[in-house]
């Protein structure tokens, strides 16, 4: 059983509810159900005209910083902050170079200065040239080093809201939504460790929803935050509806919910092309995990001549199709057939706990 919405404001809304009694929401979901347009409709629900009371994180924070990268000289690059926006109300007056440069420094090596009359950020970095020091100025620092810097400019802001700076006295919930795009696992892993004891050191009232898609982000919070509320958001394209669903007492891995939903869709007889994908990518995700590098090795195959190759062959040929999770086509009767054993058999492969399909899943609560 889960919880269905009609909209994403109402999903935001029950979000918000549940907020009165309930400090944090960890939400788990799949990249196009919804997660990035659920922080912003969250966010518009508190917002009245000049007054908000939502800090929050997504995709739109990151695009308040972008690059002139001086492509006339290659020479002088920096990045540009939208002073419009209230993200940086106060900056100047609140030593944010130093307040970032503490968070930063686990993740990255450069250096960087806020100018605060130009609204600029400069990067440096020392290197060494045979045997000395020299300091690079005005570099390009990667994607990954960016998203590093955005974050902890973030979580700066968000420790001064925390702390009762008077320029983010606003702040009543803090939303962040996937922000380790870019990182490696290690720093995933550094990044949802730290965002964890942020949440559980914050005592002022402060309420936090954090959104993701990346399994080991989500997973290491499931596990630090005892007391959140765990749960997965999907769409339901039969009836566009939204579903909300607790995880239980156990984290659940990306791969799990994976498979909940693939074997939903036999039982309800909705199996669409994109289907195929999907399945192909659990089958990679198995076999990697034990070891291998193809798919097949997982597949239970069709007796009879040349059945070792039937199934690999099939699903080689229906996971490369041009099928979309948005306007979705019905897959033909055999293939649905070929489907179901394929799955059928991989679940009788694998020792998996019978009870996440059989057993009905907490509805989504405070």
């Amino acid at each position: 059983m889960s919880d269905a919405f009609e909209s994403l404001d109402a999903v935001a809304a029950h979000v918000r509810e549940t907020l009165e009694e309930k400090k944090c929401i960890l939400l788990y979901a799949h990249n196009g159900t919804g997660k990035t347009r659920l922080s912003t409709t969250f966010k518009d629900i508190g917002k009245h005209g000049e007054e908000r009371d939502t800090l929050y994180f997504n995709a739109f924070t990151e695009d308040l910083f972008s690059w002139e990268n001086d492509l006339d000289n290659d020479s002088e690059r920096y990045l540009k902050l939208n002073t419009n926006s209230s993200f940086f109300d106060g900056l100047e007056s609140m030593e944010m170079d130093n307040r970032i440069r503490e968070k930063l420094s686990p993740f990255c090596d450069f250096d960087f200065r806020i100018d605060t009359d130009n609204w600029e950020v400069h990067f440096s970095r020392e290197v060494f040239d045979g045997g000395e020091r020299t300091q690079l100025e005005d570099i390009k620092i990667s994607r990954g080093e960016e998203n590093c810097f955005i974050w902890c400019f973030f979580l700066a802001i968000a420790q001064l809201a925390i702390d009762g700076a008077e320029a983010y006295a606003w702040v009543k919930y803090i939303y962040i939504d996937d922000p380790i795009s870019s990182l490696d696992e290690q720093n995933a892993i550094t990044v949802s460790s730290n965002l964890a004891n942020l949440i559980k050191d914050t005592d002022n009232g402060t309420k936090f929803v954090v959104s993701t898609h990346h399994n080991l982000f989500f997973n290491v919070l499931f596990n630090e935050l005892g007391r959140a509320v765990k749960t997965c958001l999907s769409l339901d394209r039969s009836d566009m509806t939204y579903r909300l669903r607790r995880t239980g007492e156990d984290a659940v891995f990306g791969h799990i919910h994976e498979l909940i939903e693939l074997k939903n869709a036999v039982d309800r007889d909705e199996l669409c092309g994109h289907h195929f994908s999907r399945l192909r990518s659990l089958l990679e995700r198995a076999a990697v995990f034990h070891g291998h590098t193809r798919f097949e090795v997982c597949l239970k195959q069709p007796q009879g001549e040349h059945g070792e190759a039937i199934y690999r062959r099939l699903i080689q040929i229906l996971s490369h199709g041009n099928y979309s999770l948005y306007a979705p086509r019905r897959l033909e009767p055999e293939n649905k057939q070929h489907f179901s054993r394929i799955l059928s058999d991989f679940i009788e492969f694998y020792p998996f706990n019978r009870e996440i399909f059989e057993s009905p899943v907490p509805t989504f609560s405070a």
